[in-house]
């Protein structure tokens, strides 16, 4: 991460010795896009904070962990297709239930699933593209989540 930054810092002073108004305007729109997200970003996490610190790991652990088998799996692919959870978010509660014993296979059918599955979200997808796409669609997806989670065991079942 520090990389990252000492490269913003260095490209953001470069651009600014190029063009001081664009660069002031650039990071000005970027503060308020900041600001903009910032109270979604912060109730989002605290919302899985909160829901961390109340569900037990064994809790998450009898439900996604190994030895819950096909139930991890479904269980994994129902949590995340009706959970709405930005990326941000989500990569690192992955990176959480790993620590707390949940397969590398149950994990990669949750983010598929949270990824491309949106039941909550179909109405919406539907006003655009039509009940029939948006449900094809999920259940292609929900199917691909599923599959994508078996080959994951394979993979790391063999290597």
């Amino acid at each position: 991460m520090i990389p990252i930054i000492i490269l913003t810092a260095i490209l953001t002073i470069v651009s600014f010795v190029f063009d001081k108004q664009k660069t002031k305007k650039a990071v000005k729109k970027g503060v308020m896009m900041f600001m903009k997200i910032l109270p979604t970003l912060l109730s989002v996490i605290i919302v899985v904070s909160v829901v961390l610190y109340l569900v037990s790991d064994e809790l998450l652990i009898e439900y996604l962990g190994n030895e819950a088998g096909l139930g991890a799996y479904v269980s994994a692919a129902v949590i995340g297709s009706i959970s709405i959870i930005p990326g941000f978010i989500a990569y690192p509660l992955a990176s959480i239930l790993l620590k707390t014993g949940v397969s590398f296979s149950v994990l990669s059918v949750f983010i598929t699933t949270l990824k491309m599955v949106g039941v909550l979200t179909i109405p919406i997808e539907a006003k655009f593209f039509g009940f029939k796409t948006a449900i094809i669609r999920n259940t292609l997806s929900f199917v691909g989540a599923i599959l994508v989670g078996g080959t994951m065991a394979l993979i790391y079942h063999y290597y």
